[in-house]
């Protein structure tokens, strides 16, 4: 994280004798990422954060989830509502894409999860719909629709859904690797420079403990090597006090603040993070372009060297009508193909705007990545098969 926090009690040095009201030492722990050499935390436990007494090999089908190649090659387009409801955050992960970098699923989740630890690397969870409160080591937070949810590697934490009977939808990005703003929005020291689209203000993370009480109680932990279940002797949310730059945040997507150019601006104006051999970009409601001559929607591209998978989240994508895009679906246009507005988008839009249509109000999580995506079989499971057709279909 870009800035520094103090949550609950800690000593005024680090690494000194930090006591108990009955005189016992609180036990410390260091989470650091880079061995040492980049962001990290320290907590400080009532109980010894290394004290377990069982471990297990768990069943993980998310993780062994078969990807098969893009092939023959060609743009796709899924619909995430025609998944299956239920389950939990963490096992209840249907996957859809995924490479060496990165793996993405989703998740309509009615259940709240175990206790979860991912050592493999950071995720973000974006809530597309529902309610959660999302439980850490570090505190508690709670989250709703249109919040991207940062979760660095190695917190133990559990997903609570919202009462009420709606279901969380998510998409979860798990990442080989860290996932941070990218490095050209912070100054040298970390703070986000006046250019970024969004500042430290925008950003939400647990402001006080979280203290649970209990014995004998049980964590899934995620590793290279698939997944376990370890069983600690006591509860690990029993941190008193922390402090550092590493902790779980909230960032939500009405936040971004768009960039706007007279003609039309390419992806990177919308990145939100980056992580190892991917980005995040977020599309969010703005005005739209002003040049007198504008053509206010994407001009077909091929980015060579990426492939890009657009989640949409709201509003009305002009750029997609007649392709059978709508709120809920994703699109794949893998390197290879050339993609663009459907045929007569353009037109429609530049009519639009000579009428006084001045804004859109299109939301879309977009994530591109510099190695191929492989499909996984939740994405057999809701794919569209007449998508790749539109192009040349809508032109007849």
């Amino acid at each position: 994280m870009p800035y520094y926090r103090v949550v609950g009690e800690i000593p005024r040095k680090r690494h000194v004798q930090y006591r108990r009201p009955d005189g016992g030492l609180y036990a410390e722990e260091l989470m650091g990422e880079e061995g040492f050499s980049s962001d990290s935390s320290l907590l400080y436990h009532r109980h010894l954060p290394t004290g377990i007494i069982k471990s297990e090999g768990v069943e993980d089908a998310a993780g062994a989830a078969a990807l098969t190649s893009n092939h023959p090659l060609q743009p796709r387009a899924y619909r995430t509502q025609d998944l299956p409801v239920g389950g939990d955050v963490v096992q209840g992960r249907q996957v859809m894409f995924g490479n060496e970098d990165v793996r993405v699923s989703f998740v309509s989740a009615s259940e709240t999860s175990e206790l979860y630890r991912n050592s493999v690397g950071d995720e973000v969870v974006y809530v597309q719909s529902g309610t959660a409160r999302f439980e850490s080591t570090y505190g508690a937070l709670e989250v709703g629709e249109g919040d991207y949810v940062v979760v660095p590697t190695g917190t133990i934490h559990r997903w609570v859904p919202g009462e009420g009977g709606e279901p969380l939808n998510v998409m979860v990005v798990e990442a080989r690797g860290h996932i941070r703003p990218p490095k050209r929005y912070l100054s040298q020291y970390g703070q986000f420079l006046e250019h970024a689209p969004y500042s430290e203000r925008d950003l939400r993370a647990p402001s006080e403990p979280l203290i649970v009480e209990g014995g004998e109680v049980p964590v899934l932990v995620r590793n290279r090597g698939g997944l376990s279940r370890l069983t600690f002797l006591h509860h690990p949310f029993d941190v008193v006090g922390w402090d550092g730059y590493l902790y779980p945040y909230v960032f939500n997507i009405n936040d971004f603040e768009p960039v706007v150019k007279r003609i039309h601006a390419p992806p990177p104006v919308h990145q939100t993070f980056e992580g190892p051999n991917f980005v995040i970009c977020s599309f969010c409601p703005r005005p739209l372009d002003f040049h007198e001559d504008a053509v206010p929607v994407p001009y077909n591209h091929h980015n060579v060297d990426s492939d890009e998978m657009m989640f949409y989240v709201g509003g009305d994508y002009s750029a997609r009508k007649g392709s059978g895009i709508g709120v809920g679906s994703i699109s794949l246009h893998p390197s290879g193909f050339t993609h663009g507005p459907q045929p007569g988008a353009v037109e429609a839009v530049v009519e639009a705007v000579k009428k006084g249509h001045t804004t859109t109000n299109e939301m879309a999580v977009m994530i591109d990545t510099f190695r191929p995506l492989q499909l996984g079989p939740a994405a057999t499971r809701c794919e569209d098969p007449e998508y790749a057709w539109t192009w040349a279909r809508s032109a007849g």
